[in-house]
Formats: C-alpha cells, sequence, structure tokens
C-alpha cells in the first residue's frame, strides 16, 4: 500500500502539473505567434481600406453565398449588407434551406429589386454543408465568400479575401475576422474579449506556425475549384468548417487568416444556447479528431502534425482537469492519506493568480492587435478577468462531453438547428472602412 501511495504521489502531480503548464505554454505559444503574424504579415496593411494590387493583376469577381434557414428576423438586414459591399464585382445567392418561417418571402422579394441578388430554394432543410453546394454550383465567379444567415459583412471585406486568392494560385480558402455585435450581456462582453484573445489570436498564431486547424463558418473565402477537387463540404460532419479545413490542407491546398474581412455577428447570451454551440463545436472537434488521425502516420501529412498533436493533448488536457477535479473532490468527502490532496485544482493560489494573470495579459495583447479593426474593446477588458471561471470549464465539460457522443451517438447528416442569437442590436462599425 505504501508503493502505491508513492506513486500516486507522483501521479497526481503530475497531472497538476500539466492542467498548470499546458494552458499556460500553449498561451505563451499564442502571444508569440500573434505578434510574429501582426509584424510580417499585417502591419503594412492596418492604415489601409483597399489592398493595392500589383501591375499585371486585376480584381476577379465574387459570389456571396448566404446559406439560410430560418432567418426571417435576420435575412432582411444581412442581404443589405452584403449587396452594398464595395466592390467591382460581384453576385449574393441566398439559399433558401427548407425554412419554416417566412425566409423565403423575404429573400423573394429583395431579389425583385436587385439584380445582383439570386434565390435557391431547397424544398426541405439539407443541412448547411449541402446548402453550400447548391449555392457554389450556380455562382458564377471562382471566388466564393461564404457568410451565415444573420451575419453583417464588412464593405471592404472582398478585397481583402479576393487579394490572397489572386496574387497566390495555391490558396484555397481565406477566412476572415468574425466580431460580435451583441455586448448587452455578461455572456456577451465576455464573448467579445474571447474572439479576440482566443479566436483572432490562434488563428494569427497558426498561421505564423504554418497551418489553421479550421476557417470560420461565419466568414470564409474559397477558390471553387479547389472546394470541388476535395469534394465540397461534408454533409455528415456537425462543423463543415473544420472538416473542409482539413480536407484542403490534406489536398495540399493553403489555408490563410485575413483579419481586414471583418464581420459582424451574433452569439448565444443564455448558458443554455452557449452550450449547444461549444458542444457543438466541439463534437465537430472530435469528429475531424477521428477522421484525420491517420495523417500522424503519414509522412507526406507532417504539416499537419502540429495541429493533430495539439488536438490530442487538448483533448487529453480536458480529460485530465475533470479528473484532478473528481479525485480533489473524493479526497474532501473521504480523507484517505494521499486520496486526499491538499492542493486544489479550482480554488485560488499562487498557481491560479498566475493562470489568470496570463490571461490578462493575452488579453491586452488581444486587444491591441484587433482594437485596429474593432472599437471599444477596452470597455470589456474589465469583463475578461471571469472567462477562466466562465467560458474555461464550458468549454472543459462539453470536450469532455462531446468525445462519447462521437463514439456512441447516432450517425447521420448534420442539420440545421436554430442558435440561441442572443439580444438583437445595431452593427457596430468597424474602425477601419
Amino acid at each position: 500500500m505504501e508503493t502505491f501511495f508513492i506513486w500516486w504521489h507522483y501521479i497526481w502531480h503530475a497531472m497538476l502539473g500539466y492542467v498548470f503548464y499546458y494552458p499556460l505554454f500553449m498561451s505563451t505559444l499564442w502571444m508569440i505567434g500573434a505578434i510574429f503574424f501582426y509584424y510580417k504579415s499585417e502591419k503594412r496593411y492596418v492604415e489601409q481600406s483597399i489592398p493595392e494590387l500589383r501591375e499585371n493583376e486585376s480584381w476577379a469577381g465574387v459570389s456571396i453565398l448566404i446559406p439560410c434557414y430560418n432567418e426571417g428576423e435576420n435575412a432582411i438586414e444581412t442581404i443589405t449588407y452584403a449587396l452594398d459591399v464595395i466592390y467591382p464585382e460581384f453576385e449574393v445567392i441566398a439559399i433558401n434551406d427548407g425554412s419554416k418561417d417566412d425566409t423565403l418571402d423575404i429573400l423573394l422579394s429583395l431579389a425583385k429589386d436587385n439584380p445582383r441578388l439570386k434565390v435557391v430554394n431547397l424544398a426541405q432543410n439539407q443541412g448547411k454543408a449541402l446548402a453550400l453546394q447548391a449555392g457554389s454550383l450556380v455562382a458564377k465567379h471562382e471566388f466564393l465568400v461564404c457568410i451565415d444567415g444573420d451575419a453583417l459583412i464588412d464593405p471592404y471585406c472582398l478585397y481583402w479575401m479576393a487579394k490572397h486568392f489572386i496574387r497566390y494560385p495555391e490558396v484555397a480558402a481565406v477566412t476572415g475576422n468574425p466580431r460580435i455585435r451583441n455586448r448587452t450581456s455578461l455572456l456577451g462582453k465576455i464573448q467579445v474579449g474571447e474572439f479576440s484573445s482566443i479566436v483572432g489570436m490562434i488563428k494569427r498564431a497558426q498561421r505564423s506556425f504554418g497551418r489553421l486547424f479550421t476557417v470560420s463558418g461565419v466568414i470564409t473565402g474559397f477558390r471553387k475549384s479547389a472546394v470541388h477537387e476535395v469534394g465540397y463540404w461534408s454533409p455528415d460532419m456537425l462543423t463543415e468548417d473544420i472538416d473542409i479545413t482539413w480536407k484542403l490542407q490534406r489536398n495540399g491546398w493553403d489555408v490563410r487568416f485575413e483579419p481586414k474581412s471583418l464581420v459582424w455577428i451574433l452569439m448565444p447570451e443564455t448558458i443554455k444556447g452557449l452550450w449547444k454551440q461549444r458542444l457543438r463545436w466541439a463534437m465537430g472537434g472530435a469528429q475531424v479528431m477521428f477522421k484525420n488521425f491517420k495523417v500522424l502516420f503519414l509522412y507526406k501529412q507532417t504539416h499537419l502534425w502540429g495541429l493533430m498533436i495539439e488536438l490530442l493533448l487538448s483533448m487529453v488536457w480536458a480529460y485530465t482537469m475533470v479528473l484532478v477535479i473528481l479525485v480533489w473532490i473524493f479526497g474532501l468527502l473521504f480523507p484517505i492519506g494521499y486520496l486526499a490532496p491538499s492542493e486544489s485544482p479550482i480554488l485560488p493560489d499562487q498557481g491560479s493568480v498566475i493562470l489568470i494573470g496570463a490571461c490578462l495579459v493575452q488579453f491586452g495583447v488581444s486587444k491591441w492587435l484587433d482594437g485596429h479593426y474593432d472599437e471599444g474593446l477596452g470597455k470589456n477588458y474589465f469583463w475578461m478577468i471571469w472567462y477562466p471561471f466562465a467560458f474555461w470549464f464550458l468549454n472543459l465539460f462539453t470536450a469532455v462531453a462531446a468525445l462519447p457522443k462521437v463514439l456512441f451517438g447516432k450517425k447521420g447528416r448534420a442539420r440545421w438547428v436554430s442558435p440561441d442569437r442572443g439580444v438583437h442590436q445595431q452593427s457596430t462599425k468597424s474602425k477601419k472602412g
């Protein structure tokens, strides 16, 4: 028994070390990568409204695809913003995916007065993946920009995406920079900082190190021929954006991040809506992990090893954290020798103070980066102290719940679920443009 206690002592401290040092290491890595990206690829364009093309380049046409399911409340605003973008040649294609509300009537009414707007109607709900494929098949342009049915696209967004496709023929996708519109509740304010300090920072860092884990489903540009080559979006994946990113990169295509391609989105502002959203994201990540796990054994796919290892380590971290919490609670209830560890994994101590400090530094760096495009980020800085307590545990438990759901859940086509969109507000104007 004494040998067991000795081994348990080492195991417990190893788990605590992993729970503490892994997020600290990743936070540091993200900040270094994001700062490097800013100085290498972003800084010189910050003050420009429209990118400049080279002498032998010209702007090519773009098709904006907007899949809609029960978007009657948002369709007019979203379509209007899309039709008002500033770009030489573009069309807007709205795909009604079997909506049960008045979405189709609204789209048809808008199309009567807007020759740039096409409406594709799917009689039955097919899911976002097939809705995007339907829109791409009728698009007349090679470059596609896909946004959600509640998203408000920035006027100059197309220029910044098209630049990558025109200049670099190896680029298959360019993901944009989503900004949160609803900022009245605590959850909304926290998510404003999250999309800067987590989403935007990770994409900058991953791009610095070579590859992106995922494009943003709410705003991404695609080269149509590349999407056709990999078989379009997968209808059986819960997160078609993660899946298409891996399909393109496994096929040798390049995927990029463009911070000046802005879009304004609505996010959940209830615990229930947030749980459903993050659980779907976590399940989609787990699906992609199982589907692409074999890349670790393919020498021609070494460019994706880092992403897969990070995904695996994050999954292990989530389960380790839950195990640590359960053991700690068990030790409090049943104090039996080394099974009653004194260190708390959740109550404030020196380690948690360091982690919270690292979070605030990360939020400060992200505010500096995305503050170029999004006014008012500093106002949300105070609320970000709640992020580790609220969203870390939310993402932690959704990651743990996602794995068994993917392994043992029902398989089939991923269909639309109307999300919680929070408190509807008018769009927040970007700082540049």
